[in-house]
């Protein structure tokens, strides 16, 4: 596998695969990698010629009290993983690299991020949106792909591919879980023993409203009451938020009418989580 860690260098190796007709997938990440990641270096895989995954903690995602230095490293264990699944190249760049001196330029997607996490943490995504389309014209990917779990996050760099006519195609593959339902993700590891144990009451409060979604259910309001009621039998948790959305404007609704989502951001501890589910779908709690 080919570590790259400048601009120029990942530019000229996405040039020069693309001049050979390679198709190039494209999976951002910001390391400690886990099986959900690498799902999606697999999906690559299967359906592309060459695979880059990139390693970047992006400081403007997170705001001025959020855990941006604590956040988990382990670059030669992400590497190792890269490796082992075949992934072509890493893109590990530094930070003068992503943001050069005299840097200014923002990036904002708007409507589509004013709920959920964005109202909660409103630096993230406009973080996000920046740093995934600087990411986009480094690699230059014919495919790129990201994970359910991050729900909202995928709709707003569709959003994004869309409005500025980025030539590539976003993938958004399922949330890989652990075997009791938690969502994989890298702050897991920041839970203790007894917030972990209590964490799996988050997919159990969506499979409810999942449940209670196909029995015939369509409030919103009360499949969002059912979701809430259920994090509440965890002592530890703390809601940020459950909502009900439209799965395509991530809106608030009244009735779920085409697709809804149900998503949640809860609290154990300083460690906050995130997940989701697309009502109406099977449940699945295979890794």
């Amino acid at each position: 596998m080919k570590i790259i860690r400048t601009v120029g260098e990942m530019q000229a190796f996405s040039d020069e695969a693309r001049a050979r007709g390679k198709r190039i997938g494209f999976t951002p990440t910001m390391g400690y990698l886990h099986e959900g990641h690498l799902s999606l270096v697999r999906a690559s895989k299967a359906d592309n010629d060459l695979t880059v995954a990139s390693i970047y903690v992006n400081p403007t995602q997170f705001g001025p009290t959020e855990d941006l230095e604590k956040y988990p490293r382990d670059l030669a264990r992400d590497q190792e993983l890269l490796e082992h699944e075949g992934c072509e190249a890493l893109f590990y760049p530094d930070n003068e690299s992503m943001y050069p001196p005299g840097f200014q330029t923002e990036l904002r997607v708007k409507s589509i991020t004013d709920h959920l996490c964005g109202a909660s943490r409103p630096w993230h995504f406009p973080g996000v949106a920046l740093i995934v389309a600087k990411l986009f014209n480094m690699v230059k990917p014919h495919r790129a792909y990201f994970g359910q779990k991050d729900y909202q996050q995928a709709r707003v760099i569709r959003r994004m591919v869309i409005d500025l006519n980025f030539d590539l195609e976003v993938v958004v593959c399922p949330i890989v879980r652990e075997t009791d339902g938690l969502a994989m993700s890298s702050r897991n590891a920041y839970l203790s023993d007894e917030e972990r144990e209590q964490a799996i009451v988050l997919s159990q409060a969506l499979e409810e409203a999942n449940e209670m979604y196909r029995e015939g259910e369509r409030d919103a309001l009360k499949l969002k009451n059912r979701i809430s009621l259920t994090i509440q039998r965890a002592p530890l948790a703390k809601i940020d938020y459950c909502e009900v959305v439209d799965g395509e404007t991530i809106q608030p609704i009244e009735r779920v009418e085409g697709t809804g989502v149900a998503a949640l951001a809860v609290f154990f501890g300083k460690t906050r989580l995130i997940d989701n589910h697309i009502l109406g779908e099977p449940w699945n709690l295979s890794p």
